[in-house]
């Protein structure tokens, strides 16, 4: 017997029992709480959120930044290229693959859910950060775990788990995806990829947050728009299948048992499970690793940068998430009766990467592989360097300053490591601490909330003072 046995396979029962119904019921328990007690913050105040995050780009104030800060749009983006990633095409293949349509309306019901627990724990990591002795803005989950919860242990733990999964998820998972993909279209050999994806990656990190965000408000924004207008291009020449792809969300989300008989049947309690874990997987609302990039953001009110993150999510989730998933589902390479059959039999079919570049190549021929593979090493790019600085932040919090070099290097050498091997394993363990650093993350969020709630009443209360028309005596 291999010496790793024993050791993968505590990690695949660790992995299955963090993301079980539990877990991902937690994450939607403390969506709806927000939800809630925010009086349903994220629907009645739209006009209000949006006025503070697309509507303020072209505002003077929005672009004055203090030293060791970034714009509040630049924070985001950063914020954003951890986690719409390839999962955002791939993932989105994967959860119809195995939920059926019906996991598309439970990702959308995750999301809006998941866009305030983004918003809280984004306003408690400006609440409780701090600047150090070089001036920069420093905050994350570990920071108000620490001094919000009073839980060393707690903060100690997120860090570690989030430090590791920086080299697995957010690193050799990442780059591993741009190898195959170069080598796939291209005919990069995967030692070639890894070399010069680190030495891109290094002159993007050595240049701190400030150069990480640059780079993501100029990436991310014009990814985004890209794919989105192959995507329409897709969707628009496929119009007629258009409503039966929307029907077939709604149908399928709510069917209470496999038309197949079987277990693996596409119902309604697998496309909760699959659309829940799809949500949470694409957005990271609950992981608490995008806080470290809000953090650095200039705005000084916690509750405006919270918003940016309900923008973040519906970006994300609500936008690029559902158009991946129409896209896929008026192509008609997806065929509904076809994978509920495979799921019963076994059968082996297409991956989310082989799926979503059948779907684009229906319509857009060789281009449209070639634009998926395109897609997925600028969103894996980019999800790496929001990674790197997450994990250098979590260095920072456990070993101090002079730890930050060291980690960068070896940063940068688990990119070539990730192209060279196989990291079905790795993204096993990796997925594992994602879960492990949540934790922690949701019992702050659970614990803390009447500090989310007394910052945005009062914001709510100020604002609505400030725009109270003002009523004069007839004389």
């Amino acid at each position: 017997m291999n010496i790793f046995t024993p050791i993968l396979s505590f990690f695949d029962h660790l992995h299955h029992f963090l993301w079980s119904p539990v877990m991902l019921a937690t994450f939607f328990a403390i969506g709806c709480s927000y939800t809630i007690q925010t009086h349903f913050f994220q629907f009645r105040f739209f006009s209000l959120w949006w006025k503070n995050t697309m509507g303020s780009l072209f505002s003077s104030s929005h672009h004055k930044k203090s030293a060791g800060s970034v714009s509040p749009f630049a924070a985001m983006s950063a914020a954003l290229a951890g986690s719409m990633g390839i999962g955002n095409i791939a993932g989105v293949a994967t959860a119809l693959v195995a939920g059926g349509p019906g996991a598309i309306f439970w990702m959308w019901i995750s999301a809006l859910l998941g866009m305030m627990t983004k918003y809280a724990e984004i306003l408690l990591g400006l609440k409780f950060r701090f600047k150090d002795k070089n001036q920069q803005w420093f905050g994350g989950p570990m920071v108000y775990l620490k001094e919000g919860l009073h839980s060393p242990f707690f903060s100690a733990f997120f860090s570690i788990c989030c430090l590791l999964a920086s080299f697995g998820m957010g690193n050799m998972t990442q780059s591993n995806s741009m190898a195959d993909v170069l080598s796939h279209t291209l005919h990069i050999p995967p030692l070639y990829t890894g070399i010069l994806t680190a030495v891109i990656t290094a002159i993007v990190i050595l240049g701190g947050m400030n150069r990480i965000a640059t780079i993501s408000s100029i990436l991310i924004p014009f990814m985004s728009i890209l794919y989105l207008f192959f995507s329409f291009i897709v969707i628009c020449a496929n119009v007629t299948s258009l409503p039966f792809a929307l029907f077939s969300i709604f149908q399928y989300a709510f069917r209470p048992s496999s038309i197949t008989g079987g277990a693996a049947g596409y119902c309604m309690m697998r496309a909760l499970r699959l659309g829940v874990s799809r949500g949470v997987f694409s957005n990271e609302a609950g992981l608490g690793s995008s806080v470290m990039a809000h953090a650095s953001s200039s705005v000084s009110e916690p509750a405006i940068q919270g918003m940016w993150g309900i923008f973040e999510v519906f970006v994300d989730t609500i936008v690029v998430c559902t158009i991946t998933a129409l896209v896929l589902l008026t192509s008609g390479v997806y065929n509904v009766s076809l994978y509920e059959t495979a799921l019963l039999t076994k059968t082996s079919l297409p991956n989310g990467v082989v799926l979503a570049s059948q779907a684009f190549s229906s319509v857009l021929g060789n281009f449209g592989e070639s634009f998926v593979a395109f897609s997925t090493v600028i969103f894996a790019f980019a999800t790496l360097i929001a990674w790197a600085h997450y994990g250098q932040q979590c260095s920072r919090y456990l070993f101090g300053e002079k730890s930050i070099f060291w980690y960068k290097l070896l940063f940068l050498c688990f990119i070539i490591i990730g192209c060279l091997i196989r990291v079905e394993v790795v993204w096993e363990i990796s997925d594992t601490f994602n879960a492990l650093m949540a934790v922690p993350n949701l019992i702050a969020l659970a614990f803390l909330s009447h500090y989310v709630i007394e910052d945005t009443n009062r914001y709510l209360a100020n604002i609505t003072i400030f725009h109270r028309p003002t009523y004069h005596k007839k004389s």
